[in-house]
């Protein structure tokens, strides 16, 4: 894993070919009653997508699911069966009755990382940001998986403050040395 202008990528181990790099692959899953039934757009989703793109991710457009830790865990499965090596899934991460999108992230996590929540809280300028209980974590594949906010601000802001800290942590998922 080697962080160039481009983004993250991934480098080939071969010595006897030019390096060949190629950027990682992510996926964006988006947690929303009322965007899944078309009854709202969706606009986290997009955000995202574009602040990883921007950062060097191979993304393909977001996946809308409903609230419910049945349908987070069954998108998250999918993105990781489909070669993504970070999820960020964003809304279903409050305390609202439907929201339970950690329930649905949690059995998939090998290793919780509660510094990144910790961190994405204390980072917002939203005082009820206190409130989210997003997660993150690293799946036995060795997958990344972060949950955001349900709100695009939230989804920018929360992106803004993960970016740097991506390369090192997928680097390290991938036995890189603690450099």
């Amino acid at each position: 894993m080697s962080q160039h202008p481009q983004g993250p990528s991934t480098t080939s181990a071969d010595a006897s070919a030019p390096a060949a790099t190629a950027p990682v692959r992510a996926a964006v899953v988006v947690v929303s009653d009322r965007s899944a039934a078309g009854a709202r757009e969706d606009r986290s989703g997009p955000a995202a997508v574009a602040a990883l793109r921007d950062a060097g991710f191979a993304v393909p457009d977001a996946v809308v699911v409903p609230d419910g830790a049945a349908s987070v865990r069954g998108a998250v499965e999918d993105a990781m069966a489909r070669g993504a090596r970070l999820v960020v899934t964003s809304g279903g991460t409050g305390v609202g009755p439907r929201d339970e999108t950690p329930e649905g992230t949690r059995p998939l996590l090998a290793k919780e990382l509660p510094g990144i929540p910790e961190l994405l809280r204390r980072s917002s300028d939203v005082p009820t940001a206190v409130l989210g209980r997003g997660l993150a974590g690293v799946t036995d594949a060795g997958v990344v998986v972060v949950n955001l906010p349900g709100s695009p601000g939230g989804v920018r802001e929360g992106l803004a403050v993960l970016a740097p800290l991506l390369p090192h942590l997928l680097s390290q998922v991938g036995g890189g040395d603690h450099a």
